[in-house]
């Protein structure tokens, strides 16, 4: 899934990459997804996309934006996939979109679970998700102090987990449930602990955590469990995830345990991440 260091590693790359070509040709999805979300009619996307150069673009919280010649915005987020190939490259066989550029080159989007992939004539975007991404304050800003991140407790109930505090309702955009296992774990921190029982010193781990383990991620070209627009994994070995929560704590030693949680997985260690 697009998250914070995803999104920054791909629209650095989109830039790098993508920005000049034009799109010559636009296929629609060969394998219909009832969970990818467009906005408006994609049938139409060739009309708008078609003929219009890649000018630059950037990443906001879990969406990448693609900014375009004529005052076009395109933006993928959440569980969009965005792979580029180059001229000559076998295409895949199943995809949700594909733009083909003026060097014979072509960009694929594909989506697994879930996603957005959107296209917004003279900038006039309208999801909420993208508003909230866009007009909040990313973690990886100097701008981001304790003092925004205190407002998040401000707001909290009680009731609100560590885990719901920083995954869930977009609280903090771009970060989701797979960079909050590693987030938690260098902080500490249990992903069932109330927030409200921290004390002061375990808000500043958890806050220093929150924008030390989301730069190295960035800084690395994003996690090992997702691939950037060339198709590579990213070079940040998570700590936890589905493919290491098996093996034994690498701080203590201990079995790691994996639950059910707020509709995903949490892996944390018994000894190192307890509940206070």
């Amino acid at each position: 899934m697009l998250e914070l260091p995803e999104v920054i590693t791909i629209s650095r790359q989109v830039r790098d990459t993508l920005g000049g070509k034009t799109i010559t040709q636009l296929f629609n999805a060969t394998k219909p997804h009832r969970f990818t979300f467009y906005n408006g009619d994609p049938m139409q996307y060739g009309k708008l996309l078609v003929g219009k150069t890649i000018l630059s673009s950037k990443g906001y919280g879990m969406f990448v934006d693609f900014y375009l010649s004529d005052n076009i915005t395109m933006n993928i987020g959440d569980g969009v996939s965005a792979r580029y190939y180059n001229p000559g490259n076998k295409i895949p066989a199943n995809y949700q979109l594909l733009l083909a550029f003026d060097d014979d080159s072509f960009l694929v989007f594909t989506v697994a679970m879930y996603g957005f992939i959107n296209v917004y004539p003279d900038n006039n975007i309208d999801n909420k998700y993208y508003k909230i991404s866009r007009e909040s304050i990313s973690p990886l800003s100097e701008e981001y102090t304790p003092n925004q991140f205190d407002k998040l407790f401000a707001e909290a109930k009680n009731t609100l987990s560590a885990k719901a505090l920083l995954a869930t309702e977009q609280r903090i955009p771009g970060v989701g449930n797979g960079v909050t296992q590693d987030i938690l774990f260098n902080a500490q921190i249990h992903p069932k602990q109330k927030v409200f029982n921290l004390s002061e010193n375990q808000k500043e781990r958890l806050f220093n955590s929150l924008k030390g383990t989301l730069q190295e991620m960035t800084d690395k070209g994003g996690r090992d469990t997702q691939t950037d627009l060339y198709g590579n994994n990213g070079r940040y070995n998570s700590i936890f995830s589905a493919k290491t929560w098996k093996n034994p704590c690498p701080r203590c030693g201990d079995t790691i345990m994996k639950e059910a949680y707020l509709g995903g997985s949490v892996y944390y260690c018994p000894t190192c991440q307890r509940i206070v």
